[in-house]
């Protein structure tokens, strides 16, 4: 996922609710990360793959926790809402749609290329992918035209994308505290109006595109607490976070039951119940900066291959699991999955983000600021 800023921005201390931002990286969300991303890898190799039939090996030893898995998705939208925000504050709207372009794109765009050449060469025909499929992947708005995913884990991209185009927007506006806090309570009326069913199926399916009110409380909660972190706890932050959190309890109880309604199998709501409180509780102390001291420098090395290893893992994972699953033991072709897996993303941010991301930032700045275009055509 790409629930992250290109530096994940921190604060100084500071006088009063005027604190002054730095651009400290705040590394204990990158352990956090990096977590997730293994919590999504285990779920869908210990118990989805298997319970769904992607995958012909189960590890019945492992499912009943690894079915919780999927909750590292949660903690990604939560977590997107925080530093995105926090990445925003103050950046220029062109400025923030060039960091979003670079941090999404470049291993977006070899990782969808190795999983539909690993689909087409070895899935057998379970996976098959077009040409067409190929290239709408590839912009990562083929969900506009009802074009499928490449990969099974790719839908939450386009959750995303339609979460930085609201902060795209506030940005353009100005962002500041109130109109962030009138913004989040908008959201979240609008939230409910979704959820209570009133309006017609057409203008409730357009609506949603905007408010995404299946996952819309945790980025509106990641929001409000990117708030605390800057200027303080207030009541009414303090209101938002309380109301997110109980509609992510009552919306994650009801997934949970389509869950195990599509893998014919029973997903504990107390489980669920407690990993979202958890899930909150530790947000919470991240945006009071008691968590700070807990941060190390070596945590970045992981959060960087948290994107990359997300989007790397499923199918490519599906398929490797299948063709070896006869002939290596399963829990040691497990952990030598997810060994594979976190190399090639290492390989990936390495060899794709790392030198790339800079070009890329360089041409698309150029771009959108006529000023430093012209300059760099008076350098050249």
């Amino acid at each position: 996922m790409v629930a992250e800023s290109d530096r994940s921005p921190g604060l100084v201390s500071g006088v009063g609710r005027n604190r002054v931002p730095n651009r400290d990286r705040l590394y204990e969300i990158d352990a956090l990360r990096i977590a997730a991303a293994v919590s999504v890898a285990i779920y869908h190799y210990v118990f989805s793959g298997y319970a769904g039939g992607a995958i012909r090996i189960g590890f019945p030893a492992g499912s009943e926790l690894a079915r919780f898995g999927y909750l590292g998705v949660d903690m990604f939208f939560l977590i997107s809402g925080f530093v995105v925000l926090l990445s925003a504050w103050n950046r220029r709207p062109g400025a923030f749609l060039v960091s979003r372009i670079v941090r999404l794109y470049p291993a977006f765009w070899v990782a969808v290329t190795i999983t539909a050449l690993v689909s087409v060469t070895l899935s057998m025909g379970r996976y098959p992918v077009t040409l067409v499929q190929y290239l709408a992947n590839l912009t990562m708005f083929n969900s506009l035209p009802d074009i499928p995913n490449i990969d099974v884990v790719y839908w939450t991209l386009w959750a995303e994308i339609r979460f930085y185009a609201l902060v795209f927007v506030l940005a353009w506006i100005g962002i500041t505290r109130s109109r962030v806090v009138g913004m989040l309570w908008g959201w979240l009326a609008l939230t409910f109006l979704l959820q209570s069913g009133v309006l017609p199926a057409p203008a409730h399916s357009v609506a949603d595109l905007v408010v995404q009110s299946q996952f819309s409380h945790y980025f509106i909660a990641g929001m409000a607490l990117c708030l605390v972190y800057r200027f303080g706890l207030s009541a009414q932050l303090a209101a938002i976070v309380l109301i997110s959190f109980g509609n992510a309890v009552y919306r994650g109880i009801e997934f949970a039951g389509k869950v195990g309604t599509r893998y014919r199998t029973e997903i504990e709501s107390s489980v669920v119940v407690a990993v979202i409180v958890a899930i909150f509780i530790v947000l919470f102390l991240v945006s009071l900066r008691v968590t700070r001291r807990l941060g190390r420098p070596w945590f970045a090395v992981a959060g960087a291959l948290t994107y990359p290893l997300y989007l790397i893992h499923a199918h490519v994972g599906f398929i490797v699991f299948d063709r070896l699953g006869g002939i290596v033991q399963r829990y040691v072709l497990l952990v030598g999955m997810v060994a594979l897996m976190c190399l090639a993303a290492y390989v990936i941010h390495i060899l794709v983000e790392r030198p790339l991301a800079p070009l890329l930032k360089r041409l698309l700045t150029l771009a959108v600021r006529p000023d430093l275009r012209a300059a760099g055509w008076r350098r050249g």
